[in-house]
């Protein structure tokens, strides 16, 4: 599924989420969203998860 796509079903989701459910319905729907995307990201092994507790500081400073 091309990215395009997944971003139209993601949109109608928070859409439909957002019409009948009101906007709480909606953040919670595009916070579940984001998680399941990071998890996808996980179980594809496109993201590690010392990713996110990495200090900013480059590696050649700590030298």
């Amino acid at each position: 599924m091309s990215m395009a796509v997944a971003g139209l079903l993601t949109g109608m989701a928070l859409a439909f989420a957002g019409y009948f459910g009101g906007f709480g319905a909606f953040v919670l729907v595009a916070a579940l969203g984001a998680i399941g995307f990071i998890a996808g990201r996980f179980l594809d092994g496109d993201l590690e998860p010392g990713d996110f507790f990495r200090s900013r500081e480059r590696d050649d400073r700590r030298r």
